[in-house]
């Protein structure tokens, strides 16, 4: 079981509640088992970290990037996450949020390539 901090589960709730509308889009093709029978976990808190989603079957995080990740520090904080997530075991995938609203099939194909890959039933 990974580490989490507790002091962020209301927090995680309220992400939980206000999702943005790339994050909502992209769950409503995750949630409910929906590839491979896989159980996906949204605003999951890993570390000191909440992640958009989460399967633990195939140790995947996926992270949905809006504008704010495109400056230099949201840049430089991105890569310290991913350092850590990495170093918990963790495969990090991240997509725009362009991506999301504009090849949404690519990016759910994406996603279930890596899953095949890891031969998950």
């Amino acid at each position: 079981m990974l580490d989490y901090n507790k002091n962020l589960k209301n927090y995680a709730q309220m992400l939980r509640k206000d999702m943005t509308k790339a994050e909502i889009r992209l769950w409503t093709r995750l949630r409910g088992k929906q590839l491979n029978q896989i159980q996906f976990y949204r605003q999951k808190i890993i570390g000191n970290y909440i992640v958009d989603f989460y399967c633990p079957k195939v140790s995947l995080v996926i992270e949905l990037d809006g504008g704010q990740h495109y400056t230099e520090e949201g840049r430089y904080k991105d890569k310290q996450r991913d350092n850590y997530l990495q170093s918990q075991g963790l495969y990090v995938m991240r997509y725009s949020d362009r991506d999301v609203f504009g090849n949404l099939e690519g990016v759910v194909n994406h996603i279930q390539n890596y899953i095949n890959k890891g031969e998950v039933v």
